[in-house]
């Protein structure tokens, strides 16, 4: 096994660390193309010397539609968590949907994810809190900035905060950057999920859409406002990938994107006014 590269883990880390990144799949796949993900991200993780934090889910339980790939499962999907964590080092991140799923995930996940949808679910947010683990929490679509507070006391205070968009109109998500200052506020580590920000719910009808050519601008501006860690969902082949692909970033777009999100991060922190 090889030396965790996010070591050691501790709540208020890595954003003081400098800007972190969590990547991976929406879904688990298989276990094959997450191994080479995985390493793929480990092999950027140690060239730059940056805190890169796996995530996919063993099970999208809030899909347009029934008919949609979910993912292996619970006890599929950790296992092949399991061998992600094992084989590439980079700490882990996955959904929980309901309070029952919690004790299991975390014992295979580093950071436990709270859904925007669920964000208000206060039994779940309490056993989470109850595990031990990091936990991030999506602000839902529907919510202002400041009510994410209540989310993070049901948490125990103890989470990272993820901004994904909020609703307008019908099959529109948009972002409004002056939200950061009501959620530093909360005095909590920021996250911009650049990936679900340009989704189109249910565009497709039975499945969403998205405009992943605005991904990366966003992402330069999300640095820019003062987040502490960039959230992306990608895939080898975003055309081919089994959920979210129109919203997901290729892979090698987003190794090329890295060391530039470093290099923005860093001038902007040596001119930063307060």
């Amino acid at each position: 096994m090889q030396k965790p590269i996010l070591e050691p883990l501790r709540l208020s880390a890595p954003s003081r660390r400098g800007l972190f990144f969590i990547a991976g799949p929406c879904v688990i796949e298989s276990e094959g193309p997450c191994l080479r993900m995985a390493e793929r991200l480990a092999r950027l993780a140690r060239r730059y010397k940056v805190d890169i934090i796996f995530k996919a889910s063993f099970d999208k339980a809030n899909r347009t539609s029934a008919k949609s790939f979910r993912g292996p499962g619970i006890d599929r999907g950790l296992a092949i968590l399991a061998k992600v964590k094992q084989s590439s080092g980079l700490p882990v991140l996955t959904d929980v949907h309901e309070s029952i799923q919690v004790p299991a995930a975390a014992e295979i996940a580093d950071v436990l994810q709270i859904p925007a949808f669920l964000c208000r679910q206060t039994d779940l947010l309490r056993a989470v809190a109850q595990s031990g683990r990091w936990i991030n929490i999506k602000k839902g679509q529907y919510l202002a900035p400041q009510e994410m507070r209540f989310a993070l006391e049901k948490a125990g205070g103890h989470a990272w905060l993820t901004e994904r968009g909020t609703f307008f109109g019908y099959n529109r998500l948009v972002v409004d950057f002056t939200a950061v200052i009501e959620l530093k506020k909360l005095g909590q580590p920021l996250v911009f999920d650049a990936t679900h920000s340009v989704q189109h719910p249910a565009a497709n009808t039975d499945s969403s859409g998205g405009d992943s050519a605005s991904i990366v601008p966003l992402a330069r501006a999300a640095i820019s406002v003062g987040y502490d860690g960039l959230f992306f969902e990608v895939h080898p082949n975003p055309p081919k990938a089994l959920c979210d692909g129109a919203n997901s970033l290729k892979l090698d777009i987003f190794e090329r994107q890295v060391p530039r999100f470093l290099d923005l991060y860093r001038l902007i922190r040596r001119n930063w006014v307060p």
